[in-house]
This record gives C-alpha cells, sequence and structure tokens, in this order.
C-alpha cells in the first residue's frame, strides 16, 4: 500500500473524472480545497473531465479520429461518418472557434453561426425540423425570435458538438456521454466484473487520451495524495480509468475515491480487487475522514482510528468507522475554484425551454445554502444517509461572505444553491442580508413546494436576485402524496408555483412516475394535472423519471408499508443501491413512461397544452378523472381568500 514518508508534508491534489458537467465545474473539490486550504494543507484541483472534452474536440482530436474512420472498411462507415471524411477540413477548422465561442471569448461569431452557412450539419440538425409547423420557415424564430441571435448560435453549436459526440461513440468509445459517460458499469452493479472488464481490454481512443491529461496532471502538481470524486454513476469509469494511469506511473502516490457514488452504492464495500486501483475509499462528507487520513499517512494517527474509511489489509477489505463528529456546516469554510479554468468550460444549449437550459448554460458558482434536508420524510428518498439526514445550517450573514469571497475570486455573481431543499427560513434570512448589504447577484436553487412561500416571500427571494427555482412534485396526485410523505398537495403546489411565477421567478418541476400502487388512472390524472400547471403558468419546465427503490429509502427499509414486495439481490460485493421489486398493480409503467416524457417535452416548448393527455400514449388509457379547469379554480380561490 501506497503511503507518504512519515513527516513529509502532504500536497494534495482533488481531480474530477469524466463526466459531470460541459458548462460549471462539479462542487466537490472546490469544497475540498477551500476547506484543506484552512487547515492549512497544501491543496490544488484539476478537471480532467474539461480537459478530456476540450482535447477530443479539437483539431487534433478530430485527426485522432479520421484515422480511426480511414481505419474502418468503406461498407462499414455509416453516413454521419462519411460526411465527417467528406468535410472533415470544414470539420476542423470549425472546431476551435466553436469552442471559442462556446467558451464566451468569441461573442461576435455568433452571427456566423446563425447564418446556418458556417458549421456543417449532420444528422442532429434534423430534430430543427420538429419546429417547422410552429414557426414556418424559421424554425428557430418562437424560441429566440430576430434578436436572440447568441442564443440561436449556442444552439446550433451545441448540435454541431452532438455531431461529433455521435460520431465519437460509433468510431471511437461507444460508451462516451457528456454526462452519463460508461454508466452502465457502475450504476446499481453488485458485481465488479463489468467493470474490471471493461479496465483490462485494450484501450479506446478516449482511454488513452484521458490516461495521458491525468498523468499530465500529476507532473503538473506534484501531489503524494490523489482524490478522485466520483458524484455519479458516469463518473465512475472515469475514475478507475484514471487511477490505473497513474498508480502504473506512480506507485508511491497514495489515491482516494469518494463522492455521492460512493456514500449512496458502496456503504457496504466488499470488493477487494478495488484497492488495485485506490488505497482508501471515504464515505460521506469527505473533512472529518481526510484530516483523520492525512494525520495516519505523516505517523500521527494509527490505522485503527481512520474515519469512515475502507481499506484492504491482507487481501480482505476492512471498515474502520471512527466516532469523531463531522466538521459543523459553519466550519467547513468557502469552496474555492482556484486552479479551475473558469474561461474554458462551455455553455451548452441543448434544451430551448429557458429554465431547463440553466442546468447547461452559464457558468454557476455552487454553493449550499444548508447542509442536509429539513424536512427529510420523503419515502422514496434516502433520508438514512448522512448528506440527507444530518441538517446543518449557517447563519445567513456567514452565507453572504461566502458568496463575497467567491464572487471576489471569480468575477462573477451567479449562484446555483445545490441543497437537498433549502429551507424557506433560511432563504428568506439570506435574501434579506443580501438586500441589506446590496449585493447584486443571480440565484437559482432546489426547495419544498411548501405554503410558506408566499407571494410575499417569492417577491422578496426575486428582489434578492432569485431567478428560477427547482421542485419535487413527484406524482401529481394527493393520494400518492400522502404515502411519499411529501407534506404537500397539488392544489397547493399550483398557488406556490403560481406565486414563484407571477413574482417573474422560473419554475421546474421534478416529476415521477411509477411509484407503489400507481396505477394507469393515476399516471393520466397526473399528467392531466402537469398539462394545467402549464398551461397556468405554474411551471415552466419539468422532468420525469421512473421511480427507483433504494435500499436506504423508507419505501426500501419497509417494503410492506407501501404494497410492494422486494426481489432479491443479486450477489455481489461491489455497488448496492436500487432494489427491483413487485408491485400488485402489474402496471406497465415503462410503456407509459414513452408518453409522459413525449408529452413533457412538448408543454416545455409551449406545444400540445390545449390536446386531450390520451393523445400522447402509445397504447388506450383512460379518460383524466380531474376536471379540465382544476387548477385554475384552485388559483381562484386562492386569489379570493
Amino acid at each position: 500500500m501506497s503511503t507518504a514518508p512519515v513527516n513529509c508534508p502532504p500536497r494534495v491534489l482533488a481531480l474530477i473524472p469524466p463526466m459531470t458537467q460541459l458548462n460549471t465545474p462539479y462542487p466537490s473539490t472546490a469544497y475540498l480545497t477551500g476547506f484543506l486550504r484552512s487547515q492549512g494543507v497544501v491543496a490544488m484541483q484539476a478537471d480532467i473531465a474539461l480537459e478530456l472534452v476540450l482535447e477530443l474536440f479539437s483539431p487534433a482530436g478530430l485527426d485522432a479520429l479520421r484515422s480511426g474512420i480511414e481505419a474502418l472498411p468503406k461498407k462499414k462507415r455509416s453516413p454521419l461518418a462519411a460526411g465527417f471524411l467528406e468535410h472533415f477540413s470544414l470539420y476542423r477548422s470549425r472546431i476551435g472557434p466553436t469552442l471559442a465561442f462556446l467558451q464566451g471569448r468569441d461573442p461576435s461569431l455568433a452571427l456566423r453561426i446563425a447564418s446556418r452557412t458556417f458549421l456543417p450539419e449532420g444528422p442532429r440538425f434534423d430534430s430543427l425540423d420538429a419546429y417547422v409547423a410552429e414557426a414556418g420557415e424559421d424554425p428557430l424564430a418562437w424560441a429566440f425570435g430576430a434578436l436572440g441571435i447568441q442564443d440561436r448560435a449556442r444552439h446550433l453549436a451545441t448540435l454541431f458538438l452532438d455531431d461529433l459526440a455521435d460520431l465519437l461513440r460509433e468510431v471511437a468509445d461507444p460508451r462516451f456521454e457528456f454526462v452519463r459517460y460508461a454508466e452502465s458499469l457502475a450504476q446499481s452493479q453488485p458485481s465488479f466484473d463489468p467493470l474490471a472488464q471493461a479496465l483490462a481490454a485494450p484501450p479506446t481512443l478516449v482511454d488513452t487520451t484521458l490516461e495521458r491529461l491525468s498523468l499530465a496532471a500529476i507532473e503538473r502538481h506534484a501531489p503524494t495524495l490523489v482524490l478522485l470524486s466520483t458524484p455519479f454513476p458516469g463518473t465512475v469509469y472515469g475514475a478507475f480509468r484514471m487511477a490505473h494511469a497513474i498508480r502504473a506511473r506512480h506507485p508511491e502516490l497514495t489515491l482516494v475515491l469518494g463522492g455521492g457514488y460512493v456514500n449512496t452504492e458502496l456503504r457496504e464495500l466488499a470488493e477487494a480487487r478495488v484497492f488495485d486501483f485506490f488505497d482508501y475509499v471515504c464515505l460521506d462528507d469527505g473533512e472529518r475522514p481526510l484530516l483523520a487520513l492525512l494525520e495516519h499517512l505523516q505517523g500521527l494517527r494509527p490505522r485503527e482510528r481512520l474515519v469512515r474509511t475502507f481499506t484492504r489489509i491482507a487481501g480482505q477489505v476492512r471498515y474502520f468507522a471512527g466516532d469523531e463528529p463531522d466538521i459543523p456546516f459553519a466550519e467547513v469554510g468557502t469552496p474555492t475554484w482556484d486552479g479551475l479554468p473558469l474561461d474554458r468550460y462551455l455553455s451548452v444549449l441543448d434544451m430551448l425551454n429557458p429554465m431547463h437550459r440553466l442546468w447547461s448554460d452559464g457558468r454557476w458558482n455552487k454553493l449550499t445554502v444548508a447542509h442536509g434536508c429539513y424536512w427529510k420524510k420523503c419515502s422514496f428518498c434516502d433520508v438514512s444517509l448522512d448528506y440527507i439526514g444530518r441538517y446543518d445550517t449557517a447563519s445567513a450573514a456567514l452565507l453572504v461572505e461566502r458568496m463575497e469571497a467567491i464572487i471576489a475570486e471569480t468575477h462573477q455573481t451567479g449562484f446555483h444553491f445545490v441543497d437537498e431543499a433549502a429551507p424557506p427560513k433560511a432563504l428568506r434570512a439570506l435574501a434579506e442580508e443580501i438586500l441589506r448589504r446590496k449585493l447584486v447577484v443571480s440565484w437559482w436553487g432546489n426547495i419544498r413546494f411548501e405554503k410558506s412561500f408566499t407571494p410575499e416571500l417569492c417577491e422578496l427571494l426575486a428582489e434578492s436576485g432569485c431567478i428560477a427555482i427547482s421542485g419535487g412534485l413527484e406524482v401529481a396526485s394527493d393520494r400518492l402524496l400522502r404515502r411519499m410523505q411529501k407534506g404537500v398537495s397539488v392544489e397547493q403546489v399550483a398557488r406556490v408555483t403560481h406565486a414563484f411565477s407571477e413574482a417573474g421567478i422560473l419554475v421546474h418541476a421534478y416529476l415521477m412516475y411509477g411509484f407503489p400502487t400507481q396505477t394507469v388512472q393515476d399516471t393520466v390524472d397526473a399528467l392531466e394535472y402537469v398539462r394545467q400547471l402549464f398551461q397556468e403558468g405554474c411551471i415552466q419546465s419539468g422532468f420525469f423519471h421512473r421511480f427507483t427503490c433504494t435500499v436506504h429509502s423508507p419505501v426500501g427499509m419497509d417494503p410492506a408499508a407501501y404494497g410492494i414486495t422486494l426481489k432479491p439481490l443479486p450477489p455481489g460485493k461491489f455497488a448496492r443501491n436500487d432494489v427491483p421489486f413487485s408491485d400488485p398493480t402489474g402496471v406497465d409503467h415503462g410503456l407509459l413512461g414513452q408518453g409522459l416524457n413525449k408529452a413533457l417535452y412538448n408543454y416545455m416548448h409551449g406545444i400540445g397544452l390545449d390536446e386531450d393527455v390520451r393523445a400522447w400514449f402509445d397504447t388506450r388509457v383512460p379518460k383524466p378523472t380531474v376536471g379540465k379547469h382544476r387548477i385554475a379554480r384552485a388559483l381562484q380561490t386562492s386569489c379570493q381568500a
């Protein structure tokens, strides 16, 4: 096992593996780097995910892609590949300027891109035809009008990158995605075998590029300890590939794995092969485990006193829980983005909806109002885990001081609060402190649609700089909302979201289908509620996801209470999170999900809001039992009250 020499001052390098986001850095390394520096530790960070994209989508990257296509027999080349070869010089000359435009470094190029004569157009541009019926000769006029040249160009440039990503998957690595890279190798995988086999296979173009960039980061920063943060399943393969390369070239370095994926899926880790790549795996917030580990590596703490840390001893996985308290939220310090190339992130525009685009467009300083969730009752949520169950706050004054420090460092005033659900009381105090200091910021975040968000509070939040909020409506059914322990009703959600919209704040609703005992009628009625919420201007965006039972949620821990039976988990020593189950309703939620997502996509673009919701489904479904004006009447009643 690798360890630093006793009493050697540690140098910590935190790395972001592929893939997270193109428009802004994932905040985990910023938090850890800021905290470690506050403790006197030399700490650095690098975003290898961004570096990988910029390397693959560069003139040199396209040269490598062309070589891969030319190695294929002509009969095996797709139309996309053939078109790329035919127009290669155009692709190669346009990629650099297009990335510079998406990075905000060459805004004047928008006019040329928007003309649709600058970029070569592949199959991804066919999606524009969907809007012709709505917009006549100009398929994007409805979204951008005559003046939105920058946005129009950003959308076209995004389609250009999507074409190239499709080609990269086709020719070089079928697992490549801008977000969910090789996700299936890690998501709820009880066996480590699929990941091990992929890592042992001959490296792809993406693999070799990733390994080279990882080793270059080690050479630049000369760390003694390397942290790899894996927030999602789509970052796990990249993290292991990076660790493999670093371990082979620098066996003296200590490698540590952590992040949201580890915290949810590897809590019962028993797979010894993980430690061929990493020396330690840490759970939950990293501050306390890292301080303990650093002391251990310097000979100041015995291994038995590590905190929430897995390691391998004599071929067996051992876990050291420790009993030391976490660092209070008020004392974790201010995150820092020092070392991350903030001017090189790509503001892409893949979704034309003005609310939905916030996740991929613009560089946001990510911050939290509080640690954990103040509600922590939702039956589908992992409320038993630390990142949700341990609620801890800081004063509004301290939060705004952190915002001011981040603005001074990044010179950017946009904030995305990434809480599970920001508390109304804390948001009120935060807004008042922002206004008291006359701080000019733009911010958005996640909330619960609870009645505390009155029209007066919504106006206050908007005045402080709130531009958008997202929240969980989940299944728009009062019966199911009660089973979910959401603590809200459909009509209450309508009133709250309407108050936000009236204050000029965009609203995104998280939606769910397939919850235990949900019937086809429930699903149709829920979609009718959603249609009315869009029609009345209560919400501007939404996303449907299929319910998944997890071992850490109330449903997973007490399935009988929710009318389902859990199926046995497959044997394995690696990931354990999602649990298959039997629902006595026997509903084909997968088939219904296609209709739900089709409807929602159109609603977000203002299409089909007057149509019968049954038209979106490919199978016969019952008529909604919800009155067509239920939401309008609820809002009218609220106004009269």
